[in-house]
């Protein structure tokens, strides 16, 4: 009886636990991502993420060259209105941003800082008991630290400063393992 109680206590545990990556980051020039999430209720769960990406394409051909560099982080808080893991959800993050982006539409090239807070929701479908697939959407808003530079290899600065953003983010199909 004993073990039973043990067993049914650590399964109901071992449902807490998400690891997520979204594939259409990846179609961003390669843009790797990881989120973590911790269920602390039945309709409440924490999460933190990252984006990671080195890439620079073209780089021998200064004048076609192109990135969309960045590293970022988060961390938030999501509800849910039927049960964590399982339909519709609401978010709230805060996030930093360190990014360098350019030669995409014209040469200038735009790198900077940038510290905000966004609001997310979604659906998560259950494909089985250990897989999910979620679906989002969301904005994020705050400051922006930046220069602005003519070209992606000259250094020539064109324009500095600093200012308030309102960005689309989090446009999400995502897997999610749950443990």
């Amino acid at each position: 009886m004993a073990i039973a109680l043990f067993a049914s206590s650590y399964a109901a545990d071992a449902q807490r636990f998400t690891l997520s990556t979204n594939v259409l980051d990846y179609a961003c020039l390669g843009t790797m991502n990881v989120e973590g999430s911790y269920a602390l209720s039945r309709r409440w769960s924490l999460s933190a993420g990252a984006r990671y990406n080195p890439f620079t394409f073209r780089a021998s051909d200064p004048q076609r060259q192109f990135q969309i560099r960045q590293i970022s982080c988060s961390a938030g808080v999501r509800m849910w209105p039927w049960h964590t893991s399982s339909g519709w959800w609401f978010a709230g993050k805060a996030r930093y941003q360190e990014y360098n982006y350019g030669g995409i539409t014209s040469r200038a090239t735009r790198e900077g800082d940038r510290v905000g807070a966004g609001l997310y929701a979604g659906y998560t479908h259950m494909l089985g008991p250990h897989f999910n697939l979620e679906f989002g959407l969301g904005a994020w808003a705050g400051m922006d630290w930046y220069d602005i530079y003519s070209c992606q290899v000259c250094g020539l600065t064109v324009d500095s400063g600093n200012g308030f953003f309102v960005l689309p983010d989090d446009i999400m199909v995502a897997v999610v393992y749950v443990f």
